[in-house]
């Protein structure tokens, strides 16, 4: 796998494939403790339920609310591919489309006018919690292997924040754990370079990683648990996605962005060592691919060697 892929072959890789969860991705995780945590009145239907999301996580949370029968908006940016918004209105959900600046302005008029319950698709302590399974999950599924790096994408920091927190806390406080973020939608980058949460203007082919914030919660699970955010560029994260389908693993943009970090060497001293790379996501379509093609045609062969230098804060 390591050389089909082009890395060091000294590395022990592993990967984590929640591209093979319900839905597509590991949404599935922090949502299920995050529904189980609601007041009864709102799990009996009392209120609808809104959210918002770049596709993956409301695709979790419509296929739950159609499971439960109850109602739920998704609040969506303009850029988000078509069929992920046909997808989440074929579970029954309303659909609204906004401007990425302009999500939260949206969920919370909802909120004040029409008296729905907010979900927080990130930064949400029950959503950290149930992204801890992550963590516990990649600790036993490596047995006697001791990851020495896990990288995780980053989009909100939600599953980063949980899974990392879960291993430092669980006897393994020399584990680095390694958050990856576009260049184009680096808020947590951002976030720890300025100590505080902060917001910017994003865009990036990972649409599932370009909330345009750090929530305040994620921010300070990462900055306590997190060894270091990591940055790739675009070209990177398509030539990641190009190498993973290669071989036989289905993912997404946001899915390629953690193993992007280590094929770039953006991860430092990584040979000899026990590497868990997560791929978080695979819902891509054939339409999409092709314009990534289009867009990124230099990615499809390209490979780099890690060479054990990282660019991390």
């Amino acid at each position: 796998m390591q050389e089909r892929l082009g890395l060091d072959a000294s590395i022990n890789l592993m990967l984590k494939l929640e591209n093979l969860q319900p839905t597509g991705s590991f949404k599935v995780r922090g949502l299920s403790n995050q529904l189980s945590c609601l007041p009864q009145s709102v799990r009996d239907g009392h209120s609808t339920l809104v959210t918002m999301s770049g596709g993956n996580y409301g695709r979790s949370f419509a296929c739950a609310l159609s499971q439960r029968k109850l109602k739920g908006l998704v609040v969506m940016p303009t850029t988000v591919p078509v069929d992920r918004v046909c997808t989440i209105r074929d579970y029954g959900m309303e659909v609204q489309l906004v401007p990425v600046a302009n999500l939260q302005d949206a969920v919370d008029r909802n909120v004040r006018e029409n008296g729905m319950t907010f979900l927080h698709s990130f930064d949400d302590l029950a959503v950290i919690a149930g992204h801890g399974s992550l963590g516990f999950e990649i600790l036993e599924q490596a047995g006697e292997v001791n990851p020495d790096i896990i990288i995780i994408a980053c989009g909100g920091g939600g599953m980063l924040a949980g899974a990392a927190a879960a291993v430092k806390l669980s006897g393994h406080p020399e584990c680095r754990v390694y958050g990856v973020e576009p260049e184009g939608a680096q808020t947590m980058y951002q976030s720890f370079q300025h100590g505080c949460p902060v917001a910017m203007a994003v865009s990036t082919i990972a649409t599932g990683l370009q909330p345009p914030f750090s929530g305040a919660n994620t921010y300070q699970h990462c900055r306590q648990f997190v060894d270091a955010i990591l940055l790739v560029s675009d070209s990177e994260i398509a030539s990641s996605m190009w190498r993973l389908h290669a071989v036989g693993v289905h993912a997404e943009p946001s899915g390629a962005a953690a193993l992007a970090a280590l094929l770039s060497g953006k991860v430092p001293d990584v040979s000899g060592k026990s590497v868990v790379v997560v791929v978080s996501g695979g819902n891509v379509t054939a339409e999409e691919l092709q314009k990534l093609r289009q867009e990124f045609p230099e990615s499809r062969d390209g490979r780099k060697q890690s060479d054990g230098n990282g660019n991390g804060v």
